[in-house]
């Protein structure tokens, strides 16, 4: 795998969309091509050369490059941006859309993430060292189709409305979740080591909720189903099993009502 290292040389006065960060825009490229993919500082039209040193040239794939980025990615939007291969390692923080509608490689970011990351994502392994902002893998705006593959790991916290419309794939959160996770989930599961804030799993039909420790108000649309014994990365619990939500409409499966399952460690 060939190395691309990019490093922050300018940082931009307003917010850099650079969706031209990916193995996939980079691969087959030399270091001065790759210098000169599009990027945006607001609508202005600019290179990536302009903010950025360029140094190695990509692989001849996507699943034969690595992009390391040096610098405050702070105000850089879209890195990541529908990478299906290879590899992005951020050596900092990042703005929104990180990651969005991945389908393949590994994105790992050593700091904070802002809202949007991993919108849409369909495959692929993305780790966030830091916490992660809003809306972590969910639909993109006015769209009814969030993550459907793939799995995220947050060394941290998450937001709000992480996992929002979710059909799939998996979100791993070490630390607290705030409000909304998993609203109008179809499908996945979000597992959260730490506690979580109110109105979990809202309009949920199916997927898998897993809550370490606490639930500050749990909704009333989730109905207590005993206790079981699951376990989570090679440790056994015990949890208590609700399932919802009872205000939706839930399909059937083989003449069996499906809902979502919502597990809290006793």
């Amino acid at each position: 795998m060939e190395t691309v290292t990019i490093t922050m040389k300018n940082a931009p006065a307003l917010y850099l969309e650079a969706d031209t960060i990916s193995p996939d825009a980079f691969a087959g490229k030399s270091a001065a091509q790759i210098a000169e993919l599009p990027v945006f500082e607001g609508n202005v039209p600019s290179t990536l050369g302009k903010y950025f040193d360029v140094k190695g040239n990509a692989g001849a794939t996507a699943a034969d490059t690595k992009i390391v980025v040096k610098g405050d990615a702070q105000k850089v939007k879209y890195i990541g941006f529908k990478m299906t291969a290879g590899e992005v390692v951020i050596e900092g923080p990042a703005d929104q859309y990180v990651g969005a509608w991945m389908k393949g490689g590994k994105l790992t970011v050593k700091g904070d993430v802002g809202a949007f990351a991993a919108t849409a994502m369909k495959g692929g392994e993305m780790v966030i060292e830091g916490n992660a902002g809003n809306y972590l893998g969910a639909a993109y705006r006015g769209d009814w189709r969030g993550m459907s593959g793939g799995r995220i790991l947050v060394m941290g916290n998450a937001g709000s409305d992480i996992g929002m419309y979710m059909l799939g794939g998996e979100i791993v959160v070490n630390g607290d979740v705030d409000v909304h996770a998993l609203t109008h989930a179809e499908g996945g599961k979000l597992t959260v080591k730490g506690n979580a804030k109110s109105k979990l799993g809202g309009q949920m039909v199916e997927g898998t909720i897993i809550v370490f420790g606490s639930i500050e108000v749990m909704m009333p649309g989730f109905k207590p189903n005993g206790e079981v014994e699951l376990e989570v990365d090679g440790a056994k619990a015990k949890f208590a099993h609700f399932i919802g939500d009872m205000g939706e409409r839930h399909k059937k499966k083989k003449g069996v009502v499906v809902y979502g399952n919502l597990y809290k460690k006793i």
